[in-house]
């Protein structure tokens, strides 16, 4: 693994954690935005990946929406801010991730506990007051990661979000590949893998290309049902993955 290039991850690294001590108290929301945006496409270059954006539609993203999208990678978070900065939903243990989960915190993610009910509807609400508030919030319904050319069953339950504050399903599909257009394998953060582990597998990684496929927003009223947008988000972004994707029987 080139040394320099972790140097220049770590030193990027701590210049975020600068950011949301120094810098974020005392800027708006714009501002944070615009920088989280910047640092975030500094990190998935500085990782060795090219990000390349296909839209699927003319339109530009909804100003306010519930976005979803399949889960590879900790890259994932990234590679979406650099389009649009979202608040994400995320797992409690990303808290304790070194730096990064600070920085998430600091950023505005959404911690949820596993199984937790009383939590679960805690953030429901506070979902739907950040998407009547105008803000991006963004959740990976999979519910955790899975390997490239895998799609899992969609969670229904944070969809009625989207159908409570009136905002559009936005979906996107994550693609990482290598120099001949297959699934680049040092993407999949999967199993029993750490987070340190596949940090450094993608900085020994070569000619990764990010994909981030934007597709056309799921139209959402009162008379939608959250399982009805959890299957249409799925299948576009199944559809966009590619034919040879295997996608698991919902659940």
């Amino acid at each position: 693994m080139p040394v320099l290039r972790l140097i220049r991850v770590v030193l990027h690294l701590l210049r975020g954690l600068a950011t949301c001590a120094l810098i974020f108290p005392f800027t708006d929301a714009a501002g944070r935005q615009s920088r989280v945006q910047r640092w975030s496409a500094r990190l998935v270059a500085l990782c060795g990946a090219e990000l390349e954006i296909v839209r699927h539609h003319t339109d530009e993203p909804a100003k306010r929406a519930l976005v979803v999208a399949n889960h590879v990678s900790w890259l994932d978070i990234f590679v979406i801010n650099t389009l649009h900065p979202c608040r994400f939903v995320a797992k409690s243990d990303i808290r304790d991730w070194p730096v990064i989960g600070w920085l998430c915190g600091r950023t505005g993610t959404i911690f949820i506990a596993r199984g937790k009910l009383r939590d679960v509807r805690r953030i429901y609400q506070g979902l739907v007051e950040s998407l009547r508030a105008g803000e991006h919030v963004a959740f990976f319904p999979e519910g955790t990661t899975s390997a490239q050319g895998r799609l899992l069953p969609f969670h229904a339950n944070l969809f009625e979000a989207a159908i409570e504050a009136q905002v559009p399903v936005q979906p996107y599909a994550i693609r990482y590949l290598d120099a001949q257009g297959n699934w680049h394998p040092a993407a999949e953060f999967i199993g029993d893998m750490g987070f340190v582990d596949s940090m450094l597998t993608v900085l020994r990684a070569r000619g990764m290309k990010a994909q981030l496929h934007l597709l056309p927003p799921v139209v959402t009223s009162e008379a939608s049902h959250r399982r009805d947008l959890a299957d249409a988000a799925r299948d576009a972004i199944g559809a966009a993955l590619g034919t040879e994707v295997q996608i698991e029987p919902g659940c």
